[in-house]
């Protein structure tokens, strides 16, 4: 019956390997916002005025898009424990031929929440990033008939 069991556990691996795809989009992510980071640091001693004020209102988006981004991984990362204690709850199950499947269901329940928790995090985060994206009316010049 341990295929069986391998069969039954296919599922909460694919949804591991799904966890650990968004996670490695989070940690390319979180790199590209620790460089600007840094680059916003240093506009931050070389400006003044209105152009240093929009470097410090950068700075705290980026600061939340940071913490946002290192809470979704935790989160995830804490999914994908409970995914992979799921499965290992299966194979003891099998093994030792304990009645376990309501144990692994909580897992499994709570890992797939975490999930969906990490993911309205990553939405949030990427909501952050659009509103600092967003370009400036200035630019635009949308008073203007082109």
């Amino acid at each position: 019956m341990i295929a069986h069991t391998i069969q039954l556990a296919l599922a909460p691996v694919f949804v591991l390997v799904a966890i650990g795809n968004i996670m490695n989009i989070l940690s390319t992510r979180l790199g590209r916002i620790v460089d600007r980071a840094r680059a916003l640091q240093k506009l931050h001693g070389e400006t003044t005025g209105k152009a240093h004020d929009l470097v410090v209102l950068e700075m705290r988006a980026v600061d939340q898009r940071i913490r946002l981004n290192t809470e979704a991984i935790r989160v995830l990362v804490l999914a994908g424990l409970g995914i992979g204690t799921t499965v290992a709850i299966l194979f003891v199950e099998e093994m030792f031929d304990y009645k376990l499947e309501r144990v692994a269901g909580v897992f499994f329940l709570l890992a797939i929440t975490l999930l969906m928790w990490g993911l309205w995090l990553f939405l949030r985060e990427t909501q952050v990033a659009a509103s600092i994206l967003r370009i400036p009316e200035d630019y635009l010049e949308s008073h203007r008939d082109l």
